[in-house]
């Protein structure tokens, strides 16, 4: 840290870091499952109107699901952003008939566009700019396309593969006007992810990024999760995140994260990093009940830099 950066964090009080928590929290997403969906007897029991909640499409199962869960949050009062996960459709048609069938019943404007964790692609579409490039989603009146950012890297992409795709999606951007920004996997500590964020901004990408930062789950609630995922995708989603997943049973809250990655955003006026996206991991309702904690500021700071506490209950 420099010296000028040394005097402006020392300059900033309880008060102000406790703003920079609350702006940076609000307006956080929130993402589902069609698996959890079916065991959520009303979305307005936890979400606040407006939020945007993406919704998946994990390998292996019916994108209608996706579609119907949509159609379900925009009925009760949110806003879908569904998932496209370009390996798992079996052809352009079902791509174009997906596409048009959220459009069209649900309203959706906001996509979610991924290469999706299938080894080899089912049909046409092995990326998520394979997705792009066809020009449904401008055809179809889409008016913002995430994508996937890696802060801890790919296990299914080269490093180098990964940073130019990242530049293809700004030319991208540039090109079409389209309005993307990078969604990022959940991750635990914030030095990588600001290490990552200067480093693709060295490398040219000038996409807003929301950070996913893991939920409050328990073991019981993660294991729900994972068998909302269907059998062989909750081996591969508990394989593939071990080490997050261990992670997870040990950290109660991502408050020492939101905390450090909220000063970042408030104090470098090059951080690239716009938001939150939150992943539940089975625990919605104790996820979001400490999301809308912190937006409402009812939460106290730690001492010695370590977090901050939510002041009213979460279960």
């Amino acid at each position: 840290m420099s010296v000028l950066e040394t005097e402006r964090m020392s300059a900033i009080t309880p008060a102000d870091t406790k703003q920079q928590i609350v702006d940076f929290m609000t307006g956080f997403t929130v993402e589902t499952t069609p698996g959890t969906a079916a065991k959520t007897p009303d979305y307005r029991q936890l979400l606040r109107p407006g939020t945007t909640v993406a919704v998946t499409f994990l390998p292996g199962t019916d994108f209608a699901d996706t579609v119907a869960t949509c159609l379900r949050l925009r009925g009760e009062g949110f806003e879908p952003a569904p998932h496209f996960a370009a390996r798992s459709f079996p052809s352009f048609d079902a791509f174009s008939e997906g596409l048009k069938r959220v459009v069209g019943e649900a309203g959706v404007e906001h996509v979610v566009a991924l290469g999706g964790a299938v080894p080899q692609p089912l049909g046409p579409f092995d990326s998520s700019m394979a997705l792009m490039e066809t020009g449904l989603f401008d055809q179809h009146g889409i008016r913002k396309i995430g994508v996937a950012g890696h802060p801890e890297g790919s296990p299914d992409i080269r490093e180098e593969d990964v940073t130019a795709a990242l530049l293809w999606k700004n030319a991208f951007a540039e090109r079409t006007g389209a309005a993307l920004y990078v969604a990022t996997q959940f991750c635990f500590e914030s030095a990588p992810i600001i290490a990552w964020d200067r480093a693709i901004q060295a490398e040219g990408n000038r996409l807003p990024i929301k950070i996913g930062v893991p939920g409050l789950a328990t073991l019981k609630t993660l294991l729900n999760h994972a068998r909302n995922c269907g059998i062989g995708a909750s081996m591969n989603f508990l394989v593939r995140q071990a080490r997050n997943v261990a992670k997870l049973m040990t950290v109660n809250a991502p408050d020492k994260l939101v905390l450090d990655l909220a000063r970042y955003a408030a104090t470098d006026p090059n951080c690239g990093i716009a938001g939150v996206h939150m992943y539940p991991l089975g625990g919605l309702k104790k996820s979001a009940n400490w999301s809308y904690a912190v937006v409402d500021g009812a939460f106290e700071l730690k001492k010695a830099d370590k977090g901050f506490e939510v002041t009213r209950p979460i279960e």
